[in-house]
């Protein structure tokens, strides 16, 4: 018997580096099947993974215990770690090495994990956190004493932690756009620190109710520029996902390309309910303005697919010249063909999006279990094909 899982209880953090060490253990998932198809637990390596619900041991233990091998380590994962409990209690009565994620799913779509990006020289440090279960990537730019932070998501908690911890200050939360995948945590950053908040003003309207935002911020727009530091950012503005959509270059190298490129895909055009408008913005913004910079520029996404998409360190980034040659989303010749292709992958529109740009707005604030609900599941901002 293996002894990946030593104590009957893990925390997500704790998951996490037994997924970056390739220890094995199968994961238990309780969910029922539908919500386990949705949201897998997903890692760089393979996760080998039974699909049980709880209320199926409520009606037949004996037989969903037989369904589980007796030589490896078995994690039991629920929506919140209180139906796993009893499941890992009756596991363990049995023989089995078993223990529960503590707060489940729920806890598992909070964690983050912090690295930097390698080779950024010396006065410049970017670091990645990735919100692991969700793709989402949040960067903290530093030079010197002071740093901006780009597509924060809502737990700033992790931000301020990680700036104390490492002594430098905040002075900017800027967003690539109106996010409809999650919640941005920008406008209560700059409430708590009391720093500006920046958007493009396309995006400070809903556009689907077509009302303003409530929220406070400063402008965005073509060629806006902000420095910290020694260091200087460019603004760049690439409607097609939304049509506030930009990317920021830091220091002429660095491309923080938001929701327009991902590593081994792009984003779609119709979360904001325009799809076949917004279609041939997205072509011209990426063919005739991001993949025109020079093939050195590193791209820093705001998401990424797959796990496997990460560079061997576990981080995520990639040259623009081995994404031009390796990502065949970005190899169209034509702009009819390309937003023909665009228009044919889109993956289902997920309700609770028109909800999250909302919120992003501030014409809605929900309470902590009503963001958990409406975050639930990975991010679906790219086309189908990142995510196969």
């Amino acid at each position: 018997m293996t002894t990946t899982l030593k104590k009957a209880s893990i925390t997500a953090e704790e998951l996490d580096d037994i997924l970056e060490r390739g220890e094995p253990f199968l994961l238990l998932d309780v969910r029922n099947e539908e919500t386990a198809q949705q949201w897998p637990l997903q890692a760089r390596r393979p996760v080998q993974t039974l699909n049980i619900p709880y209320f199926a041991f409520d009606v037949a233990e004996e037989e969903c215990c037989a369904q589980i091998p007796s030589d490896t380590s078995i994690l039991v994962m629920c929506n919140r770690g209180r139906t796993a409990e009893g499941i890992t209690e009756s596991l363990l009565k049995r023989g089995y090495q078993a223990a529960k994620l503590e707060g489940g799913m729920s806890a598992w779509g909070k964690h983050y994990r912090v690295r930097e990006i390698p080779n950024t020289g010396a006065n410049l440090k970017i670091y990645q956190l990735s919100r692991v279960a969700r793709g989402d990537l949040v960067y903290i730019v530093r030079s010197g004493d002071e740093a901006i932070v780009i597509d924060p998501t809502r737990h700033i908690d992790e931000l301020i932690a990680l700036s104390e911890k490492e002594g430098f200050r905040i002075i900017a939360a800027l967003d690539t756009h109106a996010h409809a995948d999650h919640i941005s945590g920008g406008p209560e950053l700059a409430k708590r620190l009391g720093i500006p908040y920046y958007l493009h003003p396309y995006d400070g309207i809903h556009p689907i109710d077509m009302l303003p935002a409530t929220i406070e911020y400063e402008r965005l727009w073509d060629g806006f520029t902000l420095s910290f530091g020694t260091s200087h950012l460019r603004g760049i503005h690439i409607p097609g996902h939304t049509l506030g959509n930009m990317a920021f270059l830091v220091n002429d190298r660095f491309l923080f390309t938001g929701d327009s490129i991902f590593i081994r895909s792009i984003a779609r055009p119709d979360l904001g309910g325009k799809g076949e408008t917004w279609a041939p913005l997205h072509y011209h913004s990426l063919y005739h303005k991001l993949l025109t910079l020079p093939d050195e520029t590193v791209v820093l996404p705001a998401h990424f697919g797959q796990p496997n998409e990460a560079q061997p360190d576990g981080s995520f980034w990639e040259t623009l010249g081995n994404m031009k040659r390796n990502n065949p989303e970005l190899q169209f010749k034509d702009k009819e063909t390309f937003v023909n292709f665009l228009l044919e992958n889109l993956p289902v529109f997920p309700p609770q999006y028109v909800e999250i740009k909302r919120v992003n707005a501030g014409l809605l604030t929900p309470d902590a279990e009503k963001a958990d609900e409406l975050e639930l599941g990975q991010n679906v901002c790219a086309l189908s094909s990142a995510y196969k």
